[in-house]
């Protein structure tokens, strides 16, 4: 995808306020291991993936509590830092090497003040990731691990092939043993 494809999916933008956008964006070659955001340090920057793979988590104790996975066409943020000007809840690291375009916050911000179609884009953007994460609060609380697996198997299976079981199984808010209990069940279950 070009970033002009991948900002239209987020909301549709007109050519000149467009071309804002693309005047601010750089372009990164990033390799796996990278974190782009910590949850020690203020955010600087957004990122737009146009192809690899990241993820967020929370160290807490002896244990990193994933919270999501994105693939190519997402946009990464600190929603936090984007929203607060404050420390990041969350470390946003690639498990893969990725392209990215990199957008200064400040320089953003001040866009989002000066044209009403890029402030619509934020907007939608923020809205999409409270989307999200409503979505996976509410599958935590009321599926089973089975339940969100089948759903992960349904709605991303490309995940399997691309992430770690431990952080599938952090994703899931299940243990690996219990992860490989359910793949074991849904393995035997009959299919229709």
């Amino acid at each position: 995808m070009t970033l002009p494809e991948i900002l239209h999916a987020t909301y549709p933008l007109p050519p000149a306020s467009l071309e804002k956008m693309l005047a601010l964006a750089e372009y990164v070659e990033l390799p796996k291991g990278t974190r782009l955001f910590r949850d020690d340090q203020l955010a600087q920057h957004i990122y737009v993936l146009q192809h690899g793979l990241a993820r967020a988590y929370a160290q807490r104790e002896e244990r990193e509590v994933t919270f999501w996975f994105s693939t190519e066409g997402a946009v990464l943020a600190s929603i936090r830092g984007y929203t607060e000007q404050a420390l990041s809840y969350e470390t946003i690291e690639l498990l893969e090497d990725s392209r990215l375009f990199r957008l200064n916050m400040a320089a953003l911000q001040q866009l989002y003040r000066t044209d009403v179609h890029l402030a619509n884009w934020g907007r939608v953007m923020v809205e999409r990731v409270w989307l999200q994460t409503e979505q996976q609060l509410i599958a935590r609380q009321f599926r089973t691990a089975a339940e969100r697996y089948a759903d992960l198997l349904e709605h991303s299976p490309h995940l399997l092939q691309r992430v770690a079981l431990g952080h599938i199984a952090s994703y899931l808010g299940i243990t690996q043993v219990t992860l490989s209990r359910v793949r074991a069940q849904l393995k035997k279950a009959p299919r229709p």
